[in-house]
């Protein structure tokens, strides 16, 4: 049985709609509930999901204009060392451009959502400076420096 031109591109067409979309969440989709465990799954998306040199340029467009939260005379692609906040943004931005081919607005947009949520008060920029490297971060804190010890309260 043969298909016509328009059933093989519908076919086509949902076949790769599945394929690039299956298991990715669109940053829209991306909502912030439970800081903790969102930043575990962030620092595992920091160190799993790699990035082409490419879409590291788009990672670097988009937290080069960011202010890093601990250390604010250090943007936030570059902080001034890897602790856990800066992990959380790395990794949520990682996420956002391999799976789901965010352009530097929307990640700079998505990681200042998720600094104000994790920090309702808003950081200082100068935690690296005073002492927070261990508290967490709603306490103006970078939630350690271990990815393997995150400081949430």
């Amino acid at each position: 049985m043969r298909s016509t031109r328009r059933e093989f591109v519908l076919g086509l067409t949902a076949g790769v709609s599945a394929t690039a979309f299956g298991g990715c969440r669109l940053a829209a989709e991306i909502r912030f509930s439970d800081a903790a465990a969102q930043s575990r799954e962030f620092m595992e998306w920091e160190r799993t999901v790699k990035l082409t040199p490419e879409q590291e340029q788009v990672k670097k467009a988009a937290l080069g204009a960011i202010p890093a939260p601990c250390c604010s005379d250090n943007s936030a692609y570059t902080c001034c060392c890897p602790c856990n906040v800066s992990r959380t943004i790395w990794g949520l931005s990682n996420y956002m451009i391999a799976k789901q081919d965010a352009d530097a607005e929307a990640v700079r947009a998505k990681v200042k959502e998720w600094v104000a949520f994790v920090n309702p008060g808003g950081y200082s920029g100068a935690t690296c400076y005073t002492g927070g490297c261990a508290r967490p971060f709603h306490q103006d804190g970078c939630g350690g420096m271990d990815a393997g010890r995150l400081i949430t309260n």
